[in-house]
């Protein structure tokens, strides 16, 4: 079983990961395309869980044969082991290049974490939870997981900062990464300095209950007839998770660069929400040429999103001209093709919806020629 409007999701999801990707490099943006800048969620704080949430969905169908009498043999174990060593590497590989140089990776301070080892690490262990336990099992996982994150991070004291502070250098997950990652490995940006990371290993503790809120959804839809009443339940669910993650908003606040559970659980229900749409259009209504172009995206989201960065980094690292005052490729084409005219948010927005049809017709390239590059 193919779920056509999951393509079409992770469609969705890469369009926008790359718009407010190339939006946020411009210093002026509009607000609901860069992140919040702490505590709060704004729609480009969706778009990282939302990758999560479908790759929980995506295991639903991958693992689906195997059960507590059909048992995984080595094999598949080492299939999802090697998948989460592609992204790790993958990760890596984007967080060296040009750093220095185009072909110098310097390994002193090469950051570890990221958003593909993110990725990784909780497709790894969602992966083995689901493999290794039993349903009530992965349900109480989850839960465990949650709320131990929130009491380790309100509740237990860190040297020199006392407990419950929730600043960048001062909560409990950045200590821990910095008990285990040398500080010149950790994110030296947005005002982290090499003492904590938004894509830590601590706070990918939480994140793996993204990717199991995404298989729990991908295995009722699995049981369900397609029908409106299937899409109508997915918004319940979803409206259930808003109110409650803003509920817990109040004690833990919701936090991306944190991953706290109040954003696990609220980001969770958006995605259940944009995902009752989609089924509801595609799957019930058979309403689907909109979507055709968000689903030729999806079937090649994470080469997309490689290539994608890595034309972010060529564009911000190279110059037009010489000299310590010449201009990024990256701000030359911004000032002179699309602010000149259009102002500088018009620019930084116009600009990156263009990326983004450029990165669609790459998409529709490699869709014709079938280029499936899958992990």
């Amino acid at each position: 079983m193919r779920l056509t409007s999951l393509d079409v999701f992770r469609g969705i999801t890469i369009a926008g990961m790359i718009l407010v990707n190339m939006a946020g490099v411009a210093d002026d943006v509009y607000p609901p395309l860069a992140h919040a800048d702490w505590h709060g969620c704004t729609p480009t704080d969706l778009v990282f869980p939302f990758f999560l949430f479908i790759v929980g969905v995506a295991m639903t169908f991958s693992l689906s044969k195997y059960t507590q009498e059909n048992k995984p043999n080595s094999a598949v174990y080492g299939r999802i082991l090697r998948r989460a060593a592609i992204l790790f590497v993958l990760g890596l590989l984007l967080n060296g290049f040009w750093n220095k140089g185009i072909w110098t990776f310097d390994l002193s301070n090469i950051r570890i974490m990221g958003v593909l080892q993110r990725i990784s690490l909780s497709y790894l262990f969602a992966s083995l939870a689901v493999l290794k336990l039993p349903r009530k099992g992965q349900w109480i996982l989850a839960g465990v997981l949650l709320v131990g994150y929130w009491l380790a991070m309100m509740y237990i004291p860190v040297p020199g900062y006392g407990a419950g502070v929730l600043t960048r250098e001062g909560n409990f997950g950045a200590y821990i990464d910095r008990l285990i990652i040398p500080k010149a490995h950790l994110y030296a940006g947005d005002g982290f300095k090499n003492l904590g990371d938004p894509e830590g290993l601590f706070s990918t503790i939480p994140a793996i209950v993204s990717v199991l809120a995404g298989y729990f959804t991908g295995d009722w839809i699995r049981k369900q007839s397609v029908q409106t009443r299937t899409s109508v339940g997915l918004a319940l669910f979803g409206i259930g998770c808003l109110i409650i993650g803003w509920a817990w908003g109040w004690v833990f606040p919701i936090n991306k660069k944190l991953w706290t559970s109040s954003y696990v659980v609220f980001t969770s229900g958006w995605a259940l929400l944009l995902l009752a749409a989609c089924y509801e259009l595609i799957e019930v209504r058979l309403i689907k040429r909109w979507s055709k172009p968000f689903e030729i995206m999806g079937l090649n989201a994470i080469a997309i999103f490689v290539a994608s960065v890595l034309l972010i980094k060529i564009l911000v690292r190279t110059k037009i001209g010489t000299g310590d005052t010449a201009p990024s490729t990256y701000n030359w084409i911004y000032q002179n093709v699309f602010a000149s005219w259009a102002g500088t948010f018009n620019g930084s927005l116009l600009f990156a919806l263009v990326t983004v049809l450029l990165w669609w017709a790459v998409a529709v390239f490699m869709y014709r020629q079938r280029w499936f590059l899958k992990v």
